[in-house]
């Protein structure tokens, strides 16, 4: 009886209406999403699909048109719209043969690879002595007879980081040594490889000449072979090397990038781009630069695509020529930028392990919205960065000029192991790791296509 009568005294409780029975909460959209593209294989498929049927795609060539190609039937079939070409010229460098040896005072083979744009040897090659400098630095304050006909080696060690902050350091014999050289009247140059592996496998690279400098040989050893041209050359006798470089420059021809959307609800929201470049360079298939973030992207925006029409427009460009000096970027920039309609920029372009940090580049407007995608992002083990977001190479121009950024930063501990070499293939992509990427992509696109609040600028810089 005591049971019944506290029952029926707790009825008029449970009936009322601030204890009536609620439906559940309702899931976060963007948050379902983010979940639902942790089991999605569409970047594997794309990435599987690009390196495969295409292959190395050198900026300028007619791999990297059929890959222009490829990529428009794809982003046609899986229902994107105003898929298109935005075609530009360039001068287009290829390379050819590539061999280098000690002479003197002992023999042995070494694995060189010629830089972008390289000068290039006679057919027999050349023969003269090395001269070795620990820095670009060091190389500057030599005086130009000590230089001169010579053969300048740069040895210089890049460890890896998760941040990948040793490329820009450890990048400088590379990309300012070979006009350094030239202007002391160097015979050639080679580098130690920008690359953390102990392979021997070269990595490749571009630079480029200073106007009025006259191009001279320039290759990368690989990580062993410097090291050993370096004990080589500390026994302190004479060092002779025959090097043979013949790239050639063939004229000028047509690059370009690949541009797909998906179309917003509200034209007054503004369009947020996003994407990664097409192009590799020829030594491997280019699966983790950048096949990877071609795929990352494609497969967040269609995901979102595939739950419904979004606020704003989702714009996916897979850029042209970037390994040769980023043609793709500067041209999308110079097309879109007077539209003023671009609200929010961010690129996927090193590698495809997983994305471990997340920058903002936002107008003081935004806090709120960092806020809800940093909590996003959180359960993917992603953690909000004090850096400003740079938005990469090819879409960097537009934080540059005010727009809102977002950097999806991802651990870079292997990707110099691969960078720029023939091991730059698709077994060195981890599946789960790519669709950890993807989620984290799909994340900030949920968050971002259908804010309802304005995407501000975020002021120059």
């Amino acid at each position: 009886m005591k049971k019944l009568l506290l029952a029926a005294a707790a009825l008029p409780l449970l009936l009322s209406p601030a204890n009536a029975l609620q439906p559940p909460p309702q899931a976060d959209p963007a948050a379902t999403l983010r979940d639902q593209a942790l089991s999605d294989n569409l970047a594997w498929d794309i990435l599987e699909g690009l390196t495969t049927e295409v292959g190395p795609r050198q900026a300028g060539t007619e791999a990297e048109a059929r890959a222009r190609d490829w990529a428009v039937a794809r982003l046609t079939a899986l229902g994107f719209s105003n898929v298109r070409v935005e075609p530009f010229d360039m001068p287009v460098w290829v390379r050819g043969e590539e061999r280098a040896e000690i002479s003197a005072p002992f023999p042995q083979p070494l694995v060189v690879t010629a830089l972008g744009n390289s000068g290039a040897t006679p057919a027999r090659g050349i023969e003269a002595e090395v001269i070795g400098f620990n820095s670009v630095a060091e190389l500057e304050a030599a005086p130009d007879s000590a230089v001169r006909g010579k053969i300048v080696f740069i040895n210089h060690a890049m460890a890896p980081t998760q941040d990948g902050s040793g490329y820009g350091q450890f990048g400088a014999p590379r990309r300012q040594g070979p006009t350094i050289a030239s202007r002391k009247g160097a015979a050639a140059i080679v580098v130690r490889s920008i690359g953390t592996d102990f392979h021997r496998n070269p990595h490749t690279g571009n630079q480029s000449f200073a106007e009025g400098v006259r191009p001279i040989p320039a290759g990368a050893l690989t990580v062993p072979d410097a090291e050993q041209l370096e004990r080589i050359l500390s026994r302190g006798q004479p060092v002779r090397m025959r090097l043979t470089l013949t790239p050639r420059n063939t004229g000028t021809h047509q690059s370009g990038n690949v541009v797909a959307e998906v179309p917003g609800s509200d034209p007054d929201a503004g369009v947020i781009v996003i994407g990664g470049h097409l192009d590799s360079w020829d030594m491997g298939t280019g699966a983790i630069d950048n096949a990877a973030g071609v795929a990352i992207t494609t497969a967040a925006a269609h995901r979102i695509m595939q739950a419904g029409q979004p606020r704003r427009t989702i714009r996916v460009v897979l850029f042209g020529a970037e390994e040769v000096g980023g043609g793709g970027g500067p041209t999308h920039f110079r097309l879109h930028h007077p539209e003023n309609n671009v609200v929010l920029v961010g690129e996927s372009d090193f590698g495809a392990d997983r994305v471990w940090r997340v920058e903002f580049n936002f107008g003081p407007g935004n806090a709120a919205l960092s806020d809800r995608i940093t909590a996003l992002l959180a359960p993917l083990g992603i953690v909000r960065g004090a850096d400003r977001a740079g938005a990469g190479a090819d879409l960097g121009a537009w934080p540059r000029a005010g727009t809102a950024a977002v950097d999806l930063n991802q651990d870079g501990t292997r990707y110099f192991d691969y960078h720029h070499t023939p091991d730059d293939t698709l077994d060195k992509v981890d599946p789960v790791q790519l669709r950890q990427n993807v989620a984290a992509w799909t994340a900030v696109l949920a968050a971002t296509a259908n804010a309802p609040e304005a995407i501000e600028p975020a002021g120059t810089r």
